[in-house]
């Protein structure tokens, strides 16, 4: 498999693509998806990406894979506890498997890759997002030795790619709960106000009831007094 020259046309527009993407679109899982569909096309010899990111307890997983010979492959990392895989995401630098058929650096991993699917050698690439590894990109190819020296060099540029992608979607994420945040405490306020003038009783007092109506209704407190709030609205003249 031949990947476009990242420096090219056709490489420049997919970035753009993906750029726009990654920048409209609120469901990240879409973005991940299409990063991994890009891969392929980015990076020569590569035939099949995946995204590994790390989860609750540090457990890594899975966000969005090319194909499922790349979630398979990922699967085997975690289930064997070492590859190329994971361990770039622990090391300073790319971790390469040239050949998955000639002295494996990981030969339990290799034994099974061989045997359950087509991938000859594999990449991993750490992603870090404002210094913090959270993950990796992870590349695969169906040719012994598919991956070259220009191979690693296009896949760290995609990985900074997606390294500021990921950096965008945590940006994003905190802006939306910020947003979140801000208006539910307006609506706590309201309440609390509305509570204290129609009880008569100060705010600790009004808090303590919306809390209260709060736990006993088994609902969050900021729809409580969405929902108090909108009903004081309507009974107005």
């Amino acid at each position: 498999m031949t990947a476009a020259d990242p420096t090219g046309g056709a490489a420049a527009s997919l970035f753009r693509g993906l750029a726009e993407l990654v920048y409209e679109c609120d469901d990240y899982a879409e973005t991940y998806a299409a990063i991994c569909e890009a891969a392929p096309r980015l990076i020569s010899g590569c035939d099949h990406a995946s995204l590994m990111l790390s989860g609750a307890g540090g457990r890594y997983q899975t966000v969005a894979a090319s194909d499922d010979i790349a979630a398979h492959i990922d699967e085997l990392e975690r289930e064997i506890g070492d590859g190329p895989c994971v361990d770039a995401i622990e090391d300073e630098v790319a971790a390469l498997e040239p050949s998955l058929l000639e002295r494996p650096r990981w030969p339990r991993l290799a034994a099974r890759v061989v045997q359950e699917t087509p991938v000859r050698s594999m990449a991993g690439f750490r992603l870090l997002v404002d210094d913090q590894k959270v993950g990796a990109l992870n590349l695969f190819s169906d040719t012994p030795g598919g991956f070259t020296a220009q191979s690693v060099n296009e896949g760290a540029v995609v990985t900074s790619f997606v390294s500021v992608a990921l950096l965008a979607a945590h940006k994003k994420q905190a802006a939306a709960s910020l947003r979140q945040g801000l208006e539910s405490n307006r609506e706590i306020g309201k309440a609390v106000g509305l509570m204290m003038a129609f009880h008569k009783v100060d705010d600790e007092a009004a808090f303590g009831m919306l809390r209260k109506a709060s736990q006993d209704m088994n609902i969050k407190l900021a729809e409580v007094a969405r929902q108090f709030v909108a009903h004081h609205n309507t009974r107005r003249p």
